[in-house]
């Protein structure tokens, strides 16, 4: 039996249902932690008080509806007069209509509508709180202000940059409507091959420690007695608690293997400092401590969180992350409520959630108590956030969206977060009166914000998505063109006359979350070296520009450049790079570097963790690290042993600019047995019923041909070791591939994954012949169809016994951005999913 002081002064309710049963190697021990408090302010009698009386006035159905959390995407305004939920939120791929390049004005409309649609229920009339994921600016919203990624904040080692920083992405989200966002992220990224790595300011906790404070302020204000929070605040979510930085291998929701004291000395970082600031809410992480899930374990929800850190706020769980508690689903699960997640995040799952979580609250399997505990909690931080008052003076007031301050507030960051690496032959700054030549991803302003940025993974972004934004290339040629030199874009490198100086700029594409988990640390595009070879062979100083959210291995790319910046993810001001490139009109430097590394610069690629203090600690550039005009050191030739010996698999990628990657291989098959084909063969496979040549999409000989003749069964697989897409599936991710219907279907073709199958051949039969199309097919679709997603040894298949010919490229994994298809399952009615 678990008691806990969770109502404010004097109140104690008593936990009566058994919370789990928690093995001693996941068992938290409170005495060990230190001491933090929420402020007295969140818990002041009269809030207390209100909150008191209003609980008495509720229904058991009301309570429940509290703590469940739904997705826009998955519910309307009018559900709301059926269901009595509490809380809803934009999910990374969510927008109004469905539409992630919506108006502001749009989503301002979207929140008025469910406010109404909750204020003219009967009953407690309780308002709801309205969630977001707004991690480096308001970054679901077109035109507001992208701000550099959390790797890159945490180079600027700048308290004070962060609250500002925290302040103005609250204005920007509180003037659309939204009350909540789901930050700061206060991971401790100690595996860089982990997806989320720039999601952390840094591999020390010391980082953490001195922004949790700040960007709490920042974004909350201080909490008082008095009133709540100041129009144009919002509340925050530390998140995710806990270790989600630690896990094996650098797995996005994965398994933190270690002691407590690992996870009290390391991973705890910055959570007592959010709570002293008063952070109204704590986010749960999807990972696990010793093998169990943090969202199940109540020593570490209940006993240490309410204990010695004494938080007052409430704990919402990660997306559907309930569901992956044993002996749970998606749509019911008492133990993350018993082990105390106070809102669970169903977003697409809401509907069924509520009803069984309301039948375990009527049984007893949840008790009233910790239902009212829960409750208690969320109301309490509704209060302190001032959703029970009517005014919302900041809402609709769009100009501050992308504003002049904001972005200026921006360009600082993107300034003071660059790490100047290497500066041979002091070729920066950039000399005035300089011919310069720009080549490389300088004009995509997409690839520099990353992922969470307008979508979930932040891919198909361009430039006009930004319409408050400039690119790097318009900040360089600004700057060059006033320093009285000229500026050339070419994408290539390439030149018509020869400049004075070239800058590269390369790195990462965007990705989020589990999409960017690698195997190591290798940076394997070859193009950016190419062109730097190319550079650097006809006697033109090199500049490169490195976008990315982690260090990588690129020691081949730093000795074919005379100065190397680590630039992370600056995001929409790329006028800051320009500030501290280019000299002024005299050639001096108009800002200095500043930045200092937060992670460890690989010496080898295997991606092994690396960080400061370890006892084997053998960096290329160590934590700490930083060059500066004032203070210039030469770098030597570094070695180009990457220290990786084989091609790194992939989980997500399949066929891929006309090549299949490994471990990936093609198989034909008919009744007569299956052929393994090289992808680059041209001509007829050893399988009379289908045929196989290579065909161009988006390159030459980019895309694969198949004539299924109808003689028989056939089918075109892309097959490898069994891989688990059990994470996929449930982040809602999509096989995606490009396909041309070159001769109509005859009969039934099908697309099968692990065992499920779904029909294509409505599909096929509609699209215009010669024209290449991409399609998107839920994961969770093909899971419903039958397909074993836990265990997945071809990921692609093509099935056909009659006559068809199709042509296929770019088949991999992308995330649903509300442009998913979910065909019929094979053998079912039309229609079903």
């Amino acid at each position: 039996m678990l008691t806990s002081a969770l109502c404010g002064p004097g109140v104690v309710l008593a936990q009566t249902t058994a919370a789990p049963t928690v093995p001693a190697a996941s068992a938290a021990h409170p005495d060990l932690w230190p001491k933090a408090s929420s402020p007295d302010a969140m818990s002041d009698p009269a809030t207390e008080a209100f909150v008191a009386d209003l609980l008495k006035l509720m229904t058991i159905e009301e309570k429940v509806g509290q703590i469940i959390q739904a997705d826009i995407a998955s519910i309307t305004p009018a559900d709301l007069a059926t269901y009595p939920l509490g809380s809803i939120l934009a999910g990374g791929n969510s927008a109004p209509g469905g539409n992630d390049r919506a108006s502001a004005q749009a989503w301002v409309d979207l929140a008025r509508a469910f406010r109404a649609a909750a204020a003219a229920r009967p009953g407690a009339r309780i308002p709801l709180i309205y969630g977001i994921d707004a991690v480096h600016g308001h970054n679901n919203v077109v035109g507001a202000t992208i701000f550099p990624h959390n790797i890159g904040l945490g180079a600027a080692r700048d308290p004070e940059l962060i609250r500002r920083i925290g302040e103005a992405t609250a204005l920007e989200v509180a003037a659309t409507g939204a009350d909540w966002t789901f930050g700061p992220t206060l991971a401790v990224p100690r595996d860089d091959r982990w997806g989320r790595t720039y999601e952390g300011y840094g591999e020390n906790p010391e980082i953490q420690r001195a922004y949790a404070g700040p960007m709490t302020l920042g974004l909350q204000g201080e909490l008082s007695a008095d009133h709540p929070l100041e129009p144009g605040h919002i509340a925050g979510s530390a998140k995710h608690y806990l270790a989600d930085g630690g896990t094996q291998d650098g797995t996005d929701q994965g398994d933190y293997q270690g002691s407590e004291q690992g996870l009290i000395d390391i991973h705890l970082g910055g959570y007592p400092a959010a709570i002293d600031a008063g952070v109204l809410s704590v986010m749960a992480s999807f990972s696990s401590w010793n093998g169990v899930k943090h969202s199940g374990n109540p020593t570490i929800l209940r006993d240490v969180l309410h204990g010695p850190l004494g938080f007052d706020g409430f704990v919402v769980s990660d997306w559907n992350a309930h569901g992956q508690l044993p002996g749970c689903t998606n749509e019911s699960c008492a133990l993350a409520v018993n082990a105390g997640i106070d809102m669970l995040m169903a977003p697409d799952s809401w509907k069924p959630l509520y009803a069984s979580t309301l039948a375990q609250a009527r049984s007893g399997e949840i008790s009233a108590q910790r239902l009212d505990e829960a409750v208690t909690r969320i109301l309490r931080a509704k209060v302190k956030t001032g959703l029970f008052r009517e005014a919302r003076p900041v809402e609709g007031r769009l100009e501050v969206l992308g504003s002049p301050e904001h972005r200026a507030l921006a360009r600082q960051a993107v300034r003071q977060s660059l790490v100047l690496l290497k500066n041979e032959g002091s070729v920066l700054p950039i000399r005035a009166g300089a011919r310069v030549l720009v080549a490389g991803s300088a004009d995509d302003i997409g690839q520099a914000a990353g992922g969470w940025t307008l979508t979930w993974q932040g891919t198909g972004n361009s430039k006009a998505d930004f319409p408050n934004g400039e690119s790097i290339w318009d900040g360089i040629k600004a700057a060059v063109t006033e320093a009285g030199g000229s500026a050339q874009l070419s994408v290539d490198g390439a030149f018509a006359e020869k400049p004075d100086v070239a800058i590269v700029v390369f790195g990462e594409t965007p990705y989020a979350e589990f999409q960017g988990d690698v195997p190591d640390l290798d940076f394997r595009p070859e193009g950016p070296l190419e062109t730097l070879r190319r550079l650097k062979a006809a006697g033109i100083p090199t500049v490169s520009v490195f976008l990315s959210g982690r260090p990588l291995w690129t020691n081949p790319e730093i000795n074919q450049s005379d100065a190397f910046v680590a630039a992370w993810l600056p995001g929409s001001e790329g006028g800051g790079l320009a500030d501290v490139l280019i000299g002024d009109a005299q050639g001096k430097a108009r800002h200095d570097f500043t930045g200092a590394l937060s992670f460890s610069w690989p010496r080898r690629a295997t991606g092994a963790p690396l960080n400061v203090g370890d006892s084997n600690y053998d960096p290329q550039f160590a934590y700490g690290y930083g060059l500066t005009y004032a203070a210039a050191r030469s770098v030597p030739q570094l070695s180009e042993v990457s220290g990786v010996t084989a091609s790194a698999s992939s989980v997500d990628r399949y066929l891929v600019d006309g090549k299949l990657v490994a471990p990936w291989t093609l198989v034909l098959g008919d009744a007569g047995g299956e052929a393994q084909l090289a992808v680059s063969a041209d001509g007829e496979s050893p399988q009379k019923h289908v045929t196989t040549g290579a065909v161009d999409d988006l390159a030459q000989e980019s895309a694969r041909q198949f004539v299924f003749d109808g003689s028989g069964p056939a089918s075109v697989s892309i097959k490898g070791p069994a891989v688990d897409l059990t994470r996929q599936t449930n982040g809602e991710m999509a096989l995606s591939f490009r396909y041309r219907v070159d001769a109509r279907p005859a009969g039934p073709v099908s697309l099968a994954i692990g065992g499920g199958a779904v029909d294509l051949t409505p599909t096929l039969a509609a699209a215009p012949l010669g024209e290449w199309r991409t399609i998107k097919v839920e994961l969770s679709c093909l899971r419903a169809a039958g397909a074993r997603v836990a265990a997945v040894d071809a990921p692609f298949a093509l099935r056909a016994s009659s006559a068809v010919t199709l042509s296929i490229s770019e088949v991999q994994l992308a995330a649903n951005e509300n442009d998913t298809v979910c065909p019929a399952a094979v053998g079912a009615p039309t229609g079903t999913p």
